[in-house]
């Protein structure tokens, strides 16, 4: 079977943000087009549906490294900032992005809350699961030599 691991990160990414934007518990706020993710950014992003995107790079994030909790995904989408002639320093990304998702993913059911921090459950690992599965072909396509694996 395939899982996560086995697929590049772009592509998964892609392909279970497709998936999510068809769920109507995950729905971008109305202050999301206007919405930095991260006070060392100087726009909001420029895509239409990065809402999707960063909900499927977190579902990822916490099926890789869970439990965690909204802080350590703070500090991993989290950059440089900017700050003129001083040396840049890293700031971390935004909580309320964060927070919101991880609760969206939740009230789907794909994320569960423990006492040691968030986890993929049952469901949320066979749906990450089964977009692995059919991504494999678009991944077997564009690198020759894996169609034996």
């Amino acid at each position: 079977m395939t899982t996560v691991y086995d697929i590049p990160p772009d592509v998964l990414i892609a392909k279970v943000a497709g998936e999510l934007k068809q769920l109507d518990s995950i729905k971008a706020p109305v202050w999301a087009e206007f919405a930095k993710t991260g006070v060392h950014k100087q726009m909001p992003p420029k895509e239409e549906d990065w809402w999707y995107t960063r909900a499927a790079s977190v579902m990822r994030r916490v099926y890789i490294d869970g439990p965690v909790g909204v802080q350590r995904l703070r500090s991993f989408y989290g950059g440089k900032k900017n700050r003129g002639t001083k040396p840049n320093q890293f700031k971390r990304g935004s909580g309320s992005v964060t927070r919101k998702l991880l609760q969206q993913l939740e009230s789907a059911g794909y994320i569960k809350n423990t006492p040691e921090g968030r986890v993929i459950s049952a469901e949320g690992r066979k749906f990450m699961d089964s977009v692995a599965n059919s991504a494999k072909a678009e991944v077997v396509e564009q690198i020759p030599g894996l169609s034996k694996y």
